[in-house]
């Protein structure tokens, strides 16, 4: 392991975290739900909510086939599958995620319908125009070279294809505290402002037509999720996630979203 992004995420002991959570809970492992999965599988701001909300923009369903760009540990992508009945193709350059990922929809019952590989975004293995629609959660983030990026996706896509994004932005507070989830410091990180994001989509042939602002939402969710975690502690999964600074990098989020150095933003486009 020698990239410094990939190293940042892994941890070694996910699925097992994972699975000894549910056991915990009387549940059995291999006989879950994708509903059962989602408080401990998607790694990103509201979690299924938000999810529910970028599956809204895509138009796609049984028969399409959809990428899913920084899959994680696969939540996201078993919801798609599981709810629209489409076959997901998850990326990401962990391999601890795309292990777990693949473990994890075997337990509900998905490996037909998902499948995860450990890919580097700017060099998607894939043909030209090969998925009907793209979509994205907290990655670019961690990317500095976002023009290859959304360069890649486009490729990718079939013409006329939606790409729906949901990621933290740069805000116009100042610079960001760190660590943060995506980020112990910041030479891994690598925002940029709205207005800059909205440059990049188009300089990649992304036609945007959706534009919506979830900051505030993000700061409700923070704020309503240390309250609880105070009082029953962090699900044993985002521990082991995102390590001993959980804690901490949840406290930053927190001020660096009501100070607006962060701003979080949903938004879908179409390739030309």
């Amino acid at each position: 392991m020698n990239n410094p992004v990939e190293a940042h995420y892994t941890r070694g002991n996910l699925l097992d975290a994972i699975r000894e959570a549910f056991l915990r809970a009387g549940k059995n492992p291999e006989s879950l739900t994708p509903q059962d999965l989602a408080p401990v599988d998607e790694f990103h701001i509201r979690g299924r909510q938000a999810t529910e909300e970028l599956a809204s923009l895509l138009e796609v369903g049984s028969g399409s086939r959809v990428l899913d760009v920084g899959s994680g540990i696969g939540g996201p992508a078993r919801f798609l599958a599981a709810t629209r009945g489409c076959h997901v193709t998850g990326v990401d350059l962990t391999a601890e995620f795309c292990q777990a990922a693949t473990e994890l929809a075997r337990w509900v019952g998905l490996s037909e319908l998902v499948e995860y590989r450990q890919a580097n975004a700017l060099s998607l293995p894939f043909p030209d125009q090969t998925f009907d629609a793209a979509w994205t959660q907290h990655v670019a983030m961690n990317i500095a070279d976002k023009a290859r990026l959304y360069a890649e996706v486009q490729r990718v896509l079939k013409p006329g294809a939606r790409f729906v994004c949901y990621d933290v932005l740069q805000g116009p507070g100042g610079d960001v505290v760190y660590p943060t989830p995506w980020a112990s410091h910041s030479s891994l990180s690598h925002l940029v402002a709205p207005d800059e994001m909205r440059r990049l989509l188009r300089q990649a042939g992304l036609e945007i037509f959706h534009w919506r602002e979830t900051s505030e939402a993000g700061l409700h969710w923070f704020r309503e999720g240390m309250r609880r975690w105070t009082e029953q502690g962090p699900p044993a999964a985002i521990r082991i996630a995102l390590g001993p600074n959980f804690a901490q990098m949840a406290q930053n989020m927190v001020r660096n979203l009501e100070e607006h150095r962060l701003v979080i933003f949903e938004f879908a486009c179409r390739r030309a």
